[in-house]
């Protein structure tokens, strides 16, 4: 059999292919096939195997493709740390951007850079450090300075500070940075995208953290990007049509939330120089890497009553059961952790009406992220898509939060049944057009 593509997403648990045909007059999705991550040993035998799958599936013992791309998460995906003069600032401007290009930010520093600091960035063994600080051509040396404190650590660096300090750095450190866009180039704006492209692009060059990832490169002949950042992708093709998006993904280790929306305009001021996307990702929100963490984040009692079980028996079943749980009260419980993991995200990525005490009296503001403006929801990933009804999660997460700064009832809920929203966000780079038509077609159309 011949089609066009195939796409693999290599997860932190599960590595799926999907196959697609572009060019014929419409863009078609043709099937998908699926294998556990062999992450411990190598992962392009999970990958092989789910190639396997698929042509099972497509009932074929032969399948020739023209192009094979690829996005990832295995091996805990993109480790960054992120650098930048004042933490509300440029610091919180570069992890926004690492953020929604799929990173886990595990460190963020304000300021100059201390000893300790350089010993958690060595911990932490980041896959990139951002620098950034200052707006353009305001202060320039706490970048340079941190600049030159982690070069020693052979760590893939991205500039995104004070663009004054671009010439210096290219005479000293040309072959060990790369230099983007100020990321903060003035007060209350963020220029999060060059930083998020280069991000992509870094990645790309130095994916070698999880066994055998090496070898991906000599069966594709595309891209590698992180997975997030191609659900981001996809959710902002959909947010171009639909005004206003939001897609959740239930994982293995974590739960991560994208939004592309604008504030109620009698908001705005409250979100000056925020960019209209955002992702936030829930390392501790899992249902296999995390579940026990997601148990000890619920009241015992509820969880014990919800489902009928005694709490030792619960223990038992999150211990034992697989990933895709194979008894009726291991379905139940892993059933019950992902509605809580989409729960708990929600709680983090949204924001909240806030009373506060004025010389006028009593004032009612917005804090964080207001969703309010979304009107379309997808639901992906492997554990909401295994759950019957999903979309009742979300309607019973609006009827319990009154004071949340989310979405009306009427919010329309597409679930990715065919793992379609990371793949088409990986087309998106090359292929934009039949990437959101096979996104129209398959999560809408088909829903």
């Amino acid at each position: 059999m011949k089609v066009d593509c195939l796409v693999a997403e290599i997860g932190s648990t599960t590595t799926k292919v999907l196959a697609f045909n572009l060019h014929n007059s419409s863009a078609q999705y043709i099937g998908r096939g699926m294998y556990r991550t062999t992450v411990e040993s190598d992962v392009t035998i999970g990958l092989n195997e789910a190639i396997e799958d698929l042509k099972r599936n497509l009932n074929v013992k032969d399948l020739i493709y023209d192009e094979f791309f690829s996005s990832s998460s295995a091996a805990g995906g993109l480790k960054i740390t992120c650098h930048g003069l004042v933490y509300e600032m440029t610091a919180k401007a570069a992890k926004e951007a690492a953020l929604n290009a799929g990173a886990n930010v595990h460190l963020i520093t304000a300021n100059l850079l201390e000893d300790e600091d350089i010993l958690k960035i060595k911990s932490i063994n980041p896959n990139i450090i951002v620098i950034a600080g200052g707006t353009d051509y305001g202060e320039k040396k706490v970048s340079f300075s941190n600049l030159e404190k982690v070069i020693p650590l052979n760590i893939p660096i991205i500039y995104a500070g004070n663009i004054a300090n671009h010439d210096k750095i290219r005479k000293l450190y040309q072959n060990k940075v790369t230099i983007v866009d100020n990321v903060y180039p003035r007060v209350d704006f963020m220029n999060i995208l060059p930083l998020r492209e280069a991000i992509y692009n870094v990645f790309e060059k130095n994916i070698i953290y999880a066994k055998g990832m090496k070898n991906i490169f000599k069966m594709i002949n595309g891209t590698i990007i992180p997975t997030p950042g191609a659900v981001m992708d996809a959710t902002i093709i959909f947010d171009e049509e639909l005004k206003g998006v939001m897609s959740i993904d239930v994982g293995g280790a974590t739960t991560d939330i994208h939004s592309v929306c604008d504030p109620k305009p009698e908001y705005i001021k409250y979100s000056e120089g925020e960019p209209r996307f955002k992702r936030t990702v829930e390392g501790d929100l899992g249902v296999f890497i995390n579940r026990e963490n997601v148990l000890s984040l619920v009241n015992k009692d509820l969880i014990t009553s919800k489902l009928n079980l005694c709490y030792q028996e619960l223990i038992d079943i999150i211990k034992k059961e697989p990933f895709i749980p194979k008894t009726i009260n291991g379905k139940k419980v892993i059933d019950f952790l992902v509605k809580q993991c989409v729960f708990l995200a929600l709680d983090r990525h949204i924001g909240d009406l806030k009373r506060v005490f004025t010389t006028n009296g009593y004032k009612v503001i917005p804090e964080g992220r207001d969703v309010s403006q979304i009107n379309t929801i997808f639901l992906t990933g492997g554990a909401l898509r295994s759950i019957e009804n999903p979309e009742l999660i979300i309607q019973e997460y609006i009827n319990k939060n009154n004071t949340k700064l989310i979405f009306s009832q009427d919010v329309k809920i597409y679930v990715d049944k065919d793992y379609i929203l990371s793949s088409c966000g990986v087309l998106s780079h090359k292929y934009p057009k039949k990437a959101k038509e096979l996104l129209f077609n398959s999560l809408i159309k088909e829903n």
